[in-house]
């Protein structure tokens, strides 16, 4: 699964639960800069920022990369 796909999972899921990245990256104690470059699919999260990242949205990691999975066979 290539970053992409992360950053775009992680932006699809950050918006259906009407985050903005500021309060998102607040929750999951990541700087706002570093989410965006993730979303961009720029950066590769580390799995403690993916930890993080679906923690913060009321997920669990294995759901979200589940999500990610979806989104990359639907390409």
């Amino acid at each position: 699964m290539n970053s992409q796909i992360i950053g775009k999972t992680i932006q699809k899921c950050r918006k259906e639960r009407h985050l903005s990245q500021e309060v998102l990256s607040g929750l999951a104690d990541i700087d706002r800069s570093h989410l965006s470059k993730i979303e961009l699919g720029i950066r590769s999260p580390t799995v403690s920022v993916l930890y993080k990242l679906a923690c913060a949205m009321g997920m669990s990691g294995s759901q979200l990369l589940a999500a990610a999975e979806e989104m990359e066979t639907k390409k």
